[in-house]
């Protein structure tokens, strides 16, 4: 008979997961009490944090980028599940308990976890073997800005899961028309394909937020084809979107004179009476290319 490989999940028993009391003996043991600040709603329902594993598609071959882990509960139900995990965390507090949480509560799997100090929105790198996945539930005050800034570091993320407030899981996955399309939307739509993966019930969480959650999936794509660059489609979104009721004739004068901005939306085939919810990312690469000419 082969011997079983200690570093595979599926032959390692697996972790024990935090349940409400555990979440709560943690937090007496540090004296925490978590702040609207930085975010801070722990889940403390393991069916979900099985859940989000489950949905996240991840596997045994996947290194799982977590954000914001807090006192571990999504860490946990990851390290059964994966090769390995690296998880960022800006709280000191939180960040100096972890390691000791994972030793107690799956001590078979503590040498697939790897703990970075630090805010997500300012790392430059992430240590060891670059990571395929992303699986967070982001902290609800900074979500989009923390996942654009790490699709765009990180092109090894090929696909992920992220938990976020209810209407900010909306933008991300609105199409083009939609009511709640806009600046995220366009954006998350350069790196990846982006869907509603599910609602998270606010009973989950200790303390319990004042909104509902949402999961959103991510599947990495190739950006649009294109001359312009990330950061000139990028201009050109953000001008479309800062005044909606603007057409693309008008806003986009902030970047140029409207001569050339008659130039750029011919260029792209797109009327100059068009707004920008009605445009998808391909169309805004086209405009820029024809703001750069």
């Amino acid at each position: 008979m082969s011997q079983s490989d200690p570093h595979d999940p599926a032959t390692s028993a697996g972790p024990n997961l935090l349940g409400p009391a555990d979440v709560r003996s943690l937090a007496a043991s540090l004296d925490l009490r978590p702040t609207k600040q930085r975010g801070q709603n722990f889940v403390i329902d393991p069916n979900t944090v099985r859940r989000i594993v489950r949905a996240s598609g991840v596997g045994p071959d996947d290194v799982v980028l977590e954000v914001g882990p807090g006192l571990g509960s999504l860490t946990l139900a990851l390290l059964g599940a994966v090769r390995s995990v690296v998880a960022v965390e800006v709280d000191p507090v939180l960040a100096a308990a972890l390691p000791a949480t994972v030793e107690r509560f799956a001590p078979g799997h503590a040498d697939r976890f790897t703990l970075v100090e630090g805010d997500a929105m300012r790392i430059s790198e992430v240590p060891g073997t670059p990571p395929t996945a992303l699986v967070a539930n982001l902290p609800y005050n900074v979500s989009v800005p923390v996942l654009l800034h790490l699709l765009a570091l990180l092109p090894s993320l090929r696909h992920g899961l992220v938990m976020v407030q209810s209407e900010v899981a909306d933008r991300l996955a609105a199409r083009p028309g939609s009511r709640v399309y806009g600046v995220p939307s366009a954006k998350a739509a350069w790196y990846a394909d982006v869907r509603r993966a599910g609602a998270v019930g606010r009973n989950v969480f200790w303390p319990a937020p004042n909104v509902d959650s949402g999961l959103v999936a991510l599947e990495r794509r190739d950006p649009p084809r294109t001359t312009a660059g990330r950061e000139q489609v990028f201009a050109v979104v953000d001008a479309a979107f800062a005044q909606r009721r603007k057409t693309l004739r008008a806003a986009l004068r902030a970047l140029a004179p409207v001569e050339a901005v008659e130039v750029a939306l011919e260029h792209a085939g797109v009327p100059p009476a068009t707004r920008g919810e009605q445009l998808d990312i391909t169309d805004f690469a086209r405009i820029a290319e024809g703001l750069a000419a």
